[in-house]
């Protein structure tokens, strides 16, 4: 087939035209130079080169992209935003409204000083913190969908990820900060004693022998179990009635402290090698009791309370390793150890259901994208003023959000499983990106001449200075060290890139831990800055 025919196919066909941007822009999106990719956000960019080529694709393909995607994000975030803001991610959510508005702030005097539509500016706005979910915002506050919103984004959001990645790999160095030296600063006696250990170990002990395991020795520990003993040639769970004797060969299980306190108490190490039932003591278990979230995990204690141990906790698609003061949020995944009949006990306290992890409930996601639509179109405003809407972007969001965060509203589930979740919010972004990309793409060599290279530095500065305003707000005011203030400000940049630049550098889960606090309460303010940015600029 001739590039001619090809052509004339794709502008025939709208509906191949969208499949053939979206899989262009992600090939695009795909390639990476010094670990930096466009990712999803490459469909932008031949989809504004279609446009100005003069494609279609399908009506109503950016709006049921947008819902979709803003549905999802919503849920993802929902779970941990109110708890990021109310409870240990209160320092870490300031540090992200800092960037957000400040940003936002810069966008609004750029925009009257260089007398920019508000369009383009918002656009602007968005690809320079890198936040699609600002871009669907502003699109979608825009009664005419204004192409500028696309090509603002477009034209800001390279920069955008690059500044970041350098911002967070440049600044330790000129500062001189050691990461290494300071994760290891955070791994106190308590961090290494809350390790966990499996260790088998034989009974020396005389003054044991002949008294019940589950009574006497390490009863009283606080996190050491005795999860197995070896009986008839292999390790068996182990017993009320089992009793100590001389020899025996018994398998711990709990935090290091303890066991070393225990293999005093008992007897040695044993050097032996036995085989265990690994699939059978390990589980992952979904939280949705809400009586459980918000508590920390020396309060839920669950090895002395349950006989197992968390030892991963994934949180917003990361996972990292817990420790005492870490706090549990609806919608964890907890991978825990233990046995079978106690990780049944566990899974129940948490409110785990076998089937929430990989079920889709399709009648309440349909239902809830219905409530959400239609809090979308309600009015909202004082009297004797334009009452204003939250629109597609808004509506399905604030009810997503709810959703998440109590889990259930009467028969509608707030829970996606991740996998399912990633595919709905990344087919919705891709449908979205192209159809913003298809209607701006017209514009676009109009809107540069225009405009000049002044709309690419204004999208430096949007990027740059909120970087520059955080680092000394969080190490000074915030006493925040080095790992948790470049955390805090790639959640507050929502940049993932960044994360992944930094957590290249060291092993150390606190940066981690820092942007899943961070990360959600970036994510609203920016959708909410957006749409005040229109409003002002309008």
């Amino acid at each position: 087939m001739s590039l001619n025919a090809i052509h004339l196919l794709l502008l025939e066909q709208p509906l191949i035209a969208l499949f053939a941007i979206i899989a262009s822009g992600l090939l695009v999106g795909n390639i990476t130079l010094k670990g930096i990719s466009l990712g999803s956000s490459g469909v932008l960019f031949t989809a504004l080169l279609a446009g100005h080529l003069g494609y279609s694709i399908p009506g109503g393909i950016g709006t049921l992209g947008l819902v979709l995607f803003v549905y999802c994000v919503g849920i993802g975030a929902g779970g941990r935003f109110f708890a990021s803001v109310a409870r240990e991610g209160a320092t870490l959510g300031k540090l992200a409204l800092v960037i957000v508005v400040s940003g936002g702030a810069i966008t609004w005097a750029g925009a009257v000083l260089l007398d920019l539509p508000a369009d383009l500016a918002t656009g602007i706005f968005a690809g320079a913190l890198t936040s699609t979910p600002a871009l669907a915002a502003a699109t979608e506050g825009l009664s005419d969908g204004a192409s500028g919103v696309s090509i603002g984004y477009g034209i800001a959001y390279p920069f955008g990820v690059i500044g970041v990645v350098l911002f967070v790999q440049l600044l330790p160095r000129i500062l001189k900060h050691d990461l290494e030296a300071i994760a290891t600063s955070h791994e106190t006696k308590d961090d290494i004693d809350e390790r966990v250990e499996t260790v088998l170990v034989e009974v020396t002990n005389q003054n044991l022998f002949g008294k019940e395991i589950a009574s006497a020795g390490i009863s009283n520990l606080n996190a050491c179990q005795a999860s197995r003993i070896f009986k008839d040639d292999q390790l068996v769970p182990l017993s009320y009635d089992d009793t100590y004797s001389e020899g025996l060969l018994l398998l711990l299980v709990g935090r290091s402290n303890e066991i070393n306190i225990a293999i005093d108490t008992l007897g040695k190490r044993s050097d032996r090698h036995l085989l265990m039932d690994v699939e059978n003591e390990r589980q992952n278990l979904l939280v949705t009791d809400r009586t459980i979230a918000g508590k920390a995990m020396r309060d839920l204690s669950p090895l002395k309370s349950y006989g197992v141990v968390v030892t991963r906790i994934t949180r917003h698609g990361l996972t990292f390793i817990p420790n005492a003061a870490t706090l549990i949020e609806t919608h964890d995944s907890l991978t825990t150890v233990g046995r079978d009949e106690d990780l049944k006990a566990f899974g129940k306290a948490v409110g785990h259901r076998s089937n929430a992890i990989d079920s889709t409930d399709l009648l309440s996601l349909s239902s809830g994208l219905t409530l959400g639509i239609i809090a979308g179109m309600i009015p909202i405003g004082l009297p004797d003023s334009t009452p204003i809407t939250l629109g597609l972007a808004g509506g399905p969001l604030i009810v997503a959000l709810l959703l998440g965060h109590f889990g259930k509203v009467g028969r509608i589930v707030g829970h996606i499983p991740f996998p399912t979740r990633i595919l709905l919010q990344d087919l919705g972004l891709v449908f979205f990106l192209a159809n913003a990309g298809v209607a701006g793409g017209g514009s676009l060599v109009t809107t540069v001449q225009q405009y000049g290279i002044t709309l690419f530095g204004l999208g430096m500065l949007i990027s740059i200075v909120p970087l520059i305003a955080a680092w000394p707000l969080a190490r000074k005011l915030f006493k925040l060290d080095a790992l948790q203030a470049l955390g805090g400000i790639c959640g507050g940049m929502t940049s993932t890139p960044a994360l992944g630049a930094i957590t290249a550098k060291t092993d150390s889960q606190i940066p981690v831990i820092s942007y899943v606090s961070a990360y959600p309460v970036a994510l609203i303010v920016m959708i909410l800055t957006a749409k005040v940015l229109i409003s002002l600029l309008t």
